[in-house]
């Protein structure tokens, strides 16, 4: 998996989709994906290491072995173990066995080393087509706290079906300010108390604070535009609200369908284009519009190694269409919640600002963000919401995005 993604920029969760880890069982499952993410998210620090004890650059698969071992090595593993299976890892492939003897020497050394000086390096940096427009966003106290909530990864968040209050009891959770329940060490997630009776689904508390502040009411007819993996419509759905869930892949539209089925909630399900839909009017759209993603890394981090910010041009001109378009599906004094999973202003503020002026009468509903666990110091000047993954963060961060609330009027 580390060589598809570093070497030819797939994303982790295309692999698994494709099968990469399922010959496993289910314990090895989790442990394979568990290294993998750590070394892509420890990967400057382990080629730091690295590179004291190696004067050529070895071939990449060779890389991506002492990088592995590297890191278990840097978090307790132990020394004679883990140096064993890297050895055995370089001696499985006709190009990489003649780098047995480079690997086992290299990694002595580090297993010496890395439980002292691991902690003495930098924590790593994000990617210089990123922490640039960042840098000029939020200056390089915020961008350090985002590297840090980058590095120690996130925890495992859950919205519930009914009562967030005794799903935090029966989870052994922490209930968050904004009504996600958060779990440091949650397991296997269809092991959690609940799981099998649709009690709750896996949300990043940021994710769910969208449809929180639309807040859909019974009766009312709501679109969900670019819906799966379907956690938005499945807080639409609870609320009582006719929820209509679209997404343009059928492949993501199952995985809708199934935790629609799991939890016992019902929405109508479309696959089709997000700008050729002519359904409605709707009272309220959800619009998550397509974007760089750049506020997940802190769950994704083979997104930096997968993308180079070369698509983010295209994604603007897209999400400025898909959100005229959601405007004129709505009725007159409808509401439309735009939001994007990017911590870049170009693909939350900017497009917000620019709406306003090319729509008569639109507004931004500020008073709807008087939501519990909402910082007003979150709210940016054109009434929207600003989060970013060092929010939190003594309690473990949150995913960055970006929402508002528009009104059309009528």
């Amino acid at each position: 998996m580390l060589d598809k993604i570093t070497g030819e920029g797939r994303m982790l969760q295309d692999l698994l989709a494709a099968g990469a880890v399922d010959r496993l069982d289910p314990a090895d499952r989790a442990r394979a994906q568990r290294l993998t993410t750590q070394t892509l998210r420890a990967m400057e620090r382990a080629d730091r290491l690295i590179s004291r004890h190696v004067k050529k650059k070895p071939p990449l698969t060779i890389r991506n072995i002492l990088r592995l071992a590297t890191v278990e090595l840097a978090y307790g593993g132990d020394a004679h173990g883990v140096v064993g299976e890297a050895v055995t890892l370089a001696g499985e492939g006709q190009r990489s066995q003649n780098y047995k003897g480079l690997v086992n020497a290299v990694l002595r050394k580090i297993a010496e080393e890395a439980p002292r000086s691991w902690n003495d390096l930098r924590v790593p940096r994000l990617p210089g087509w990123l922490r640039g427009p960042l840098l000029d966003a939020y200056g390089p106290g915020a961008v350090n706290g985002m590297e840090a909530a980058h590095f120690a990864g996130a925890p495992l968040d859950l919205t519930a079906k009914t009562d967030a209050a005794a799903l935090a009891e029966a989870t052994g959770g922490t209930l968050l300010p904004s009504g996600s329940v958060r779990l440091t060490d949650p397991g296997q997630v269809s092991a959690l108390p609940g799981y099998a009776e649709g009690a709750f689904w896996v949300q990043d508390a940021a994710a769910a604070m969208p449809v929180r502040i639309l807040d859909p009411k019974p009766g009312e007819n709501v679109l969900d535009l670019c819906a799966a993996p379907g956690g938005k419509t499945l807080q639409i759905a609870a609320s009582g609200a006719s929820a209509t869930a679209l997404d343009l892949s059928a492949q993501r539209m199952q995985r809708v369908q199934e935790n629609l089925e799991r939890t016992g909630l019902a929405a109508s399900c479309e696959t089709g284009d997000a700008l050729r839909h002519t359904g409605g009017p709707y009272d309220a759209i959800l619009l998550d519009a397509p974007c760089s993603a750049t506020g997940t890394l802190r769950r994704h981090p083979d997104l930096p190694f997968a993308k180079d910010g070369s698509d983010i041009g295209r994604l603007i001109t897209l999400q400025g269409e898909m959100l005229d378009h959601a405007l004129s599906l709505l009725k007159p004094g409808g509401r439309l919640m735009f939001c994007t999973c990017s911590l870049l202003p170009d693909e939350g503020e900017c497009h917000v600002e620019e709406a306003l002026l090319r729509h008569e009468g639109l507004v931004v509903d500020r008073e709807a963000l008087a939501q519990p666990g909402i910082d007003p110091a979150w709210i940016t000047e054109e009434g929207g919401l600003r989060l970013r993954p060092d929010y939190w963060a003594d309690q473990g961060g949150m995913d960055g995005f970006y929402m508002a609330l528009l009104r059309k009027p009528g």
